[in-house]
């Protein structure tokens, strides 16, 4: 007789694969906690029992599926660094695919800070402090100045992405993400200009 505990993870096992097939062939939206249930072969009661939503299915689905998490390659050029990562970003928001699960996983999120939480801890979390690691680490090599605010550097290189993905104002492009590095890296690397030696606006300039 198999042990309970075996059962328990071959259901959940199944019931995460029978979300990810169910993503592919009909997306987040059309896929109900009755048509992973159906596919998995379980009783949906038995997804309540340990999901509270399809949004926290699909999480978890998503998040079994990461490899583990790994330190950035670190070359000892971090704009190079950098670019690889913000590039293989831009490819994820802009895949059609991947973009409508990601979409639909927000809106959810706007109602259930529950599952916001979650999706910022266990989907987001991750990748962001990794970035932070490897800037921390060119910070130590003298390649970003010493009072560079790290988490807003992490937040200029992707927030703009996310902006751009939510409100569709513009292309996702490797040249996109390129600049976005950059910009970044443009501003934790000059120095900070203070109150005392900011450049005036010259009101003669046409």
């Amino acid at each position: 007789m198999t042990a309970p505990h075996r059962r328990n993870e071959r259901s959940r096992r199944a019931i995460l694969d029978a979300a990810l097939a169910l993503l592919t062939e009909t997306g987040y939206s059309r896929m109900t906690i009755e048509a992973i249930a159906a596919r998995a072969g379980v009783g949906k009661q038995t997804i309540y029992r340990w999901w509270r939503s399809k949004g926290a299915v699909v999480l978890d689905a998503l998040v079994d599926g990461l490899p583990a998490a790994a330190a950035l390659p670190d070359t000892g050029d971090i704009h190079a660094d950098l670019r690889a990562v913000i590039r293989a970003t831009v490819a994820e928001f802009a895949d059609p695919h991947l973009s409508a699960t990601t979409r639909a996983l927000t809106i959810e999120t706007l109602a259930d800070d529950e599952l916001a939480a979650q999706v910022r801890d266990r989907l987001l979390r991750p990748q962001l402090d990794q970035v932070r690691d490897r800037l921390e680490s060119a910070r130590r090599a003298g390649q970003i100045r010493d009072d560079a605010p790290l988490d807003q550097v992490v937040e200029l290189l992707f927030g703009p992405i996310y902006h751009r993905w939510l409100l569709r104002t513009g292309p996702l492009t490797e040249p996109y993400a390129d600049t976005l590095v950059t910009l970044a890296l443009t501003a934790a690397c000059q120095p900070t200009v203070g109150p005392a030696t900011e450049r005036q606006p010259d009101l003669h300039a046409e």
